[in-house]
């Protein structure tokens, strides 16, 4: 489906008695007949399902294991990282990101947040250390995106990136924005000094 430029609307019709569904448009393909056929037998097959069972039980909410694994490959990356191993440590938060973007969407996206925020912004002090700059740049804007209050962390970390690229204006209006948003956060502060001193 991803590989598809175009969409086609398609209008079905659904029988009143049966409840089966088919293509209102006449000849349909086989593809389109072979999609509602399937369809249609799983709807059969749920009505025959004796009580209490008639609606199948709702996933679980959040996979246990996934997300005991997002957590291992976070904290395998903060060990390599202490070791200042930090293209392993990169490795690791890589992914743990892979992981945690990769979870189906009836998983509460609020945890996903939280997860790709903390890898994201742990990966781009990773690359600072690195002197990866731009890298370290847009990890901690994505830290950013995905979580934007309580994560003054990742708005230093980018805003100490565009300092060391040269980009002092960006820097600067970067910096301002994450104390508005974190309030009084002694590291922007300081950030911030930095900055308006390297503009003078």
């Amino acid at each position: 489906m991803s590989d598809l430029d175009t969409f086609t609307f398609i209008p079905l019709r659904i029988d009143p008695q049966s409840k089966a569904i088919s293509s209102a448009v006449q000849p349909s393909s086989r593809a389109l007949e072979a999609e509602l056929e399937a369809l249609n037998a799983l709807h059969k097959s749920l009505h025959s399902l004796e009580a209490p069972h008639v609606v199948p039980p709702p996933p679980v909410p959040v996979n246990p294991k996934r997300s005991a694994n997002v957590t291992k490959l976070r904290e395998s990356g903060n060990q390599e990282y202490r070791k200042q191993k930090y293209p392993e440590a990169i490795k690791f938060y890589t992914l743990g990101l892979q992981m945690a973007l990769t979870r189906p969407m009836w998983e509460p996206s609020q945890l996903v947040r939280e997860e790709i925020s903390q890898l994201y912004s742990n990966r781009a002090q990773a690359h600072m250390q690195l002197a990866n700059w731009p890298e370290a740049a847009a990890d901690a804007e994505s830290s950013v995106e995905a979580k934007r209050q309580g994560n003054a962390k990742a708005w230093f970390r980018r805003g100490k990136a565009l300092l060391e690229m040269g980009r002092l204006e960006e820097a600067k209006e970067w910096v301002s924005k994450g104390l508005e948003v974190e309030g009084e956060e002694k590291e922007l502060i300081e950030l911030l000094k930095e900055v308006e001193s390297r503009l003078a």
